[in-house]
């Protein structure tokens, strides 16, 4: 495994870890046949924390979507470079971040996490053309 799918493969499991907390508040809001039932116009509200949760979630899925293949195509052109895991590194630890202070409510640092995220992308996209 190299060092950019070992921090591909954190990403994802931070990504897919990411909707517990929201929804066992979900069970607590609604009790657990109310989070198990079909959405409702009715439903009771989420905590704010949770929804903020719930959007930072999405986002990262979003992200993923971007970064997972950047992360596959360097791997499958067999290119590895300090920069290219260093940006991986700074990806994950980037969207640990956003998830962080997105859930807390801090949309200045939420900008600049996503920000560091979306510039180590721009470090694999040109990796991908040998630029760096």
């Amino acid at each position: 495994m190299t060092r950019e799918i070992f921090w591909l493969t954190l990403t994802v499991i931070l990504t897919g870890l990411m909707w517990i907390p929201y929804v066992v508040n979900r069970c607590q809001v609604r009790g657990l046949t109310g989070a198990m039932a079909n959405p409702s116009r009715n439903d009771k509200p989420h905590a704010e924390w949770a929804n903020r949760l719930m959007f930072a979630h999405d986002n990262a899925v979003e992200n993923l979507i971007i970064f997972a293949p950047l992360v596959l195509i360097l791997d499958s052109i067999d290119y590895s470079t300090k920069w290219t895991v260093l940006a991986c590194a700074v990806y994950f630890w980037s969207r640990l971040a956003h998830l962080i202070v997105y859930t807390l409510g801090l949309p200045v640092f939420r900008t600049l996490a996503f920000t560091v995220g979306f510039f180590a992308q721009v470090v694999l996209v040109l990796a991908i053309f040998g630029i760096v």
